[in-house]
């Protein structure tokens, strides 16, 4: 796969050179070390743990470096904001040689952005069952997880705090969205914008089975926010605290584990640069 797209961009009149990934957390490593060493373009081959891998190497390292996308991962949600989503490498190197640069907004907790989605409860319950599960491709890898992940779930007790939205009570999840979209299909925030300035967050009460999956295809048409379950808020801060449990997140896909029982969600305006097909 290298070889063919390392060819499209030399193609393009690009001078290119590769730099593979041995595992979660090196992407963010080579990222920061070309950022440092002042690379203009860094394209992301991958999915969106990838993605995520590399804007946290460009973003630590408070770079003018611009991030680039070629999709070729599971859900491919960060490829839907910069108009490569859907186009095989050739394509998307083409669409990318000639993108523009836009300055998108970040989303942070603690020391780690995200810059698609993040999420709390049985999202990110979905995404651990998901990975200690048989590796599958595409949005399907997101659906079929979902019942075995609800049998184990447990809503847990959060309290949210915003200047926008205050709620204490036992939720499905929280995702918090700088994208629209997250698990390949699941459009929790159809109306956002990763350059507002603003993170957009989906609550969802507990809810039954059965209203789940009544739920869930509401979620895929982005037409959930009229259920009684759901309240849709945009901030730029929220503070969210599970007093009875342990956190568990998920950050583009990434589960995180963080220290204690609350954290706090903030944007970071403009922060990075990105390649946007027109």
């Amino acid at each position: 796969m290298q070889e063919p797209i390392l060819r499209a961009f030399r193609a393009q009149g690009w001078s290119v050179d590769l730099a593979c990934t041995d595992g979660p957390g090196h992407g963010a490593e080579l990222a920061a070390r070309a950022a440092r060493d002042g690379v203009q373009h860094i394209v992301a081959v991958g999915g969106d743990g990838t993605v995520h891998d590399v804007a946290n190497g460009i973003l630590r390292q408070g770079a003018a470096t611009t991030l680039g996308v070629i999709p070729i991962g599971t859900g491919n949600d960060f490829a839907k904001l910069v108009g490569v989503y859907r186009h095989d490498p050739a394509r998307a190197v083409a669409r990318l040689v000639s993108a523009r640069t836009q300055r998108f907004d970040a989303g942070r907790v603690g020391d780690e952005y995200f810059v698609n989605t993040m999420g709390f409860g049985f999202g990110a319950e979905v995404v651990r069952v998901r990975d200690a599960g048989p590796a599958r491709g595409g949005w399907l890898s997101y659906l079929t997880p979902v019942p075995k992940a609800f049998f184990g779930f447990r809503p847990p007790l959060f309290e949210v705090g915003a200047a926008e939205h205050r709620e204490r009570g036992y939720m499905m999840m929280l995702e918090v969205c700088n994208g629209t979209t997250a698990g390949g299909a699941y459009r929790f925030a159809p109306a956002a914008d990763p350059a507002d300035g603003y993170l957009d967050v989906c609550l969802v009460r507990r809810m039954s089975l059965p209203r789940l999956l009544v739920a869930i295809p509401r979620v895929m048409r982005g037409t959930h926010a009229a259920l009684k379950e759901v309240t849709l808020f945009r901030t730029r801060e929220m503070t969210l605290r599970a007093p009875e449990t342990p956190l568990l997140m998920h950050l583009d896909g990434e589960l995180r584990t963080p220290p204690g029982h609350a954290c706090t969600v903030s944007v970071a305006p403009g922060r990075l640069n990105v390649l946007v097909a027109r």
